[in-house]
């Protein structure tokens, strides 16, 4: 008897050990992204607007071929981010203003092919400055958009920027930081007369 129990304990031990294992595919999950502290610094140089940007981002010159004096990118190298301020001056010119403005909705309007919605808003901030901001939902670029102006002298417009290719709900955290130091910028944001 005790050759039998043996012997269906060496099967059970021979047909345990040597089957196929079965693998569960791990739940969908997405990078951990390690976000810079929110600390600022005021912008230096010749440019007719002044505010405060991240300590954690570079003041670099617009390179795009049609960029005009007093535009730049705010890049965020750990993030591959950037923010583009593109300025336009008034000089009393109501005209122009409009146009500028109009110019600013046709931009936004060109992520409607990707976008889920868009939600513009008067913004007024606590240092007295008013803009118009766009948040744009879906899977596109600029995910945060801003207009501001003192009506007579000096436009702004603003857009920010992901460089990286990945589902947009991954990037979440850095879509609300970039948003969080556009609002600074806008809070902070003074004209040179």
């Amino acid at each position: 008897m005790n050759k039998i129990l043996g012997f269906f304990a060496l099967i059970l031990l021979l047909a345990s050990c040597g089957g196929e294992e079965v693998y569960t595919p791990k739940p969908k999950g997405f990078n951990r992204i390690d976000l810079p502290k929110h600390e600022y610094r005021t912008l230096e140089g010749n440019y007719p607007y002044n505010f405060e940007y991240s300590q954690s981002a570079i003041i670099q010159k617009d390179t795009f071929a049609r960029a005009e004096p007093y535009w730049i990118i705010i890049y965020y190298p750990e993030l591959d981010a950037r923010i583009q301020l593109t300025y336009k001056p008034l000089n009393g010119n109501m005209t122009k203003l409009q146009e500028h403005i109009g110019d600013s909705f046709k931009l936004a309007a060109k992520h409607q092919v990707r976008a889920t919605s868009q939600k513009d808003q008067m913004v007024k901030y606590k240092s007295g400055n008013t803009a118009l901001v766009m948040n744009i939902e879906g899977e596109v670029p600029s995910h945060y958009q801003f207009i501001t102006t003192d009506t007579t002298k000096h436009f702004l417009r603003g857009a920010s920027y992901l460089m990286q290719p990945t589902v947009n709900d991954s990037l979440k955290p850095v879509v609300d930081f970039i948003k969080r130091d556009c609002e600074h910028l806008l809070e902070t944001l003074t004209w040179k007369q």
